[in-house]
């Protein structure tokens, strides 16, 4: 990370002043601006786009499915709920439409993110931390703010707001600040508390670690809906679905083999199964390039395979007990589970 200095003689209050866009100092002549480091954040620079998915695109269990319709029913009726019947006599601040898809990778939030402007008719603007993340102290708070302007600018439609890698947003406020960078995520949260409390519009997050998002966020946000692993059902539907009929030899594959023989996998998981099985049956000649079911289930034990290696624990020798980050060292033996913070 790199830091813009902070003037002698000045200290945080000029840091939160700065993320507010206001000069660092009360003297403008003395005022140090960014502008040789870094561009003016503006919100032409985030793209609003029609999304690419609808709600039948999207295989999900039945009680998030559920979830979902109950969820789209607060939003189109936000107004007879809160103001027709009241509620916002006894909930003022309650009326917030941000929502948090939260579950493994691969299981089909960002997707779901779309399939929801499009039940809602809106157009998307999409936002992952790396594109508002920035190294000087400071920007990050100004482009949250230029995201948020993108979306009230934006016509002639309705747009929604779509936070990919939401726990990197969202995360928990610092409590032993001891450096600037440090004092630059808390003001970054602040802002993106501040900017969710003002938001007129549908503000969706997806996290793969709900469990890391600050407590403040989680009463901001209207709803939370779980986005599990698919069942043996939507696995079912997933392989179906991934093997399109243009395929040779898809009418003689065994759907409820490769959905059984894929127990705990993702959609993304079963996705990259099926593109390591065509890709493996478009080296074959003539007859012999058709797909079968041996084919994807060996994809599949790749895929397990990959998992497995990428996410292993590792245990190292430790002449004392010692925990580093969320792996702990005892002895020489290795661990043969695997991380659940694998992406």
């Amino acid at each position: 990370m790199e830091f813009r200095p902070i003037p002698k003689g000045k200290g945080i209050r000029d840091l939160y002043r700065a993320a507010d866009g206001q000069p660092a100092s009360d003297d403008p002549s003395k005022e140090r601006t960014a502008t040789a480091e870094t561009a003016a954040v503006e919100p032409d620079q985030f793209e609003v786009r029609d999304p690419k998915y609808r709600m039948s695109d999207v295989i999900l269990p039945e009680a998030t499915r559920d979830q979902i319709t109950v969820l789209l029913s607060r939003i189109r009726n936000h107004d007879l709920i809160y103001h027709q019947w009241g509620l916002v006599e006894v909930d003022p601040i309650g009326q917030s439409k941000a929502v948090n898809f939260y579950g493994p990778p691969g299981t089909g939030k960002s997707m779901l993110a779309e399939a929801l402007a499009s039940e809602l008719g809106l157009r998307v603007l999409d936002v992952s931390y790396a594109e508002i993340e920035s190294k000087y102290v400071g920007d990050t708070p100004k482009k949250i703010r230029a995201v948020f302007r993108a979306v009230h600018q934006a016509t002639p439609s309705p747009v929604l707001l779509f936070f990919d890698e939401a726990d990197a947003i969202l995360g928990r406020r610092m409590t032993n600040v001891t450096q600037a960078a440090d004092h630059s995520v808390n003001v970054s949260r602040a802002v993106m508390l501040k900017e969710l409390d003002l938001a007129k519009g549908i503000v969706v997050f997806a996290t793969n670690l709900a469990r890391n998002i600050d407590a403040a966020f989680v009463r901001r946000i209207m709803q939370h809906v779980p986005v599990p692993l698919p069942d043996e059902p939507g696995r079912f539907r997933i392989w179906e679905r991934m093997i399109t009929s243009r395929v040779p030899g898809r009418e003689a594959v065994d759907w409820a083999a490769l959905a059984a023989r894929s127990e705990g996998l993702s959609g993304g998981d079963i996705r990259n199964a099926v593109v390591l099985a065509l890709a493996r049956v478009a080296e074959r000649f003539g007859l012999e390039q058709v797909v079968r079911t041996s084919d994807l289930e060996q994809a599949i034990k790749h895929v397990r395979q990959a998992k497995k290696a990428i996410g292993r624990r590792r245990r190292e020798p430790r002449a004392w007990h010692t925990t580093i980050d969320r792996y702990t060292f005892d002895s020489g033996a290795e661990s043969n589970g695997e991380s659940d913070a694998s992406s």
